[in-house]
């Protein structure tokens, strides 16, 4: 917590998904061959298909899916379903989630994406790019705003102006934010 009563941490993580999710993201029905997925993934340049079923999202195949479970066992993309391939149970978040439970879903779940659902529809795609990308233009923010604030502590938190990582120990140098390690290599004591 700043001296502000800006709570610095949750600024980051109560993002909303739909803040940074893709919409309208690549489905497939489940009845379609591995070489429609995969003709489909590569005319939209993207590494997912969500696989629906009834217009219910059932699974996700993937990029990883198509190498280890086709291409890998050399097997036709064209006489090989994609309910057989999709990666299944599909973990999904709801809308109104925050990035902070998207990033822990994708830890604990160990998945790259995950699908946006409103009422068990699909309205986007959140991935680890996409949250990555964000937390950057936070951190970049973050810096900035602490920076505007001329009343500095001996130490703060932010991104290191030198090495762009974030510390808990940041000190002001010269009109830059420094870490601890940067801190020391700039000394010419």
């Amino acid at each position: 917590m700043s001296e502000k009563g800006i709570d610095t941490r949750r600024f980051q993580i109560d993002v909303p998904v739909k803040e940074v999710m893709r919409y309208n993201p690549v489905t497939i029905g489940s009845e379609a061959t591995v070489w429609k997925a995969a003709e489909k993934m590569c005319r939209n340049e993207v590494g997912s298909c969500i696989v629906l079923q009834n217009n219910v999202p059932k699974g996700i195949v993937t990029e990883e899916d198509l190498t280890c479970k086709i291409v890998a066992l050399n097997k036709k993309p064209g006489e090989v379903y994609v309910s057989e391939i999709m990666s299944t149970p599909l973990i999904t978040i709801d809308s109104d989630k925050t990035v902070g439970e998207a990033t822990h879903m994708m830890v604990s779940h160990k998945v790259r994406r995950l699908p946006v659902v409103e009422n068990q529809k699909v309205v986007g795609l959140v991935t680890v790019r996409d949250i990555l990308s964000v937390s950057n233009e936070l951190n970049e923010i973050m810096s900035d705003l602490i920076k505007v604030n001329h009343d500095y502590d001996e130490s703060m938190t932010g991104v290191c102006d030198v090495c762009g990582k974030m510390s808990d120990s940041l000190t002001p140098v010269d009109g830059r934010l420094l870490c601890p390690g940067c801190k020391g290599s700039d000394d010419t004591d």
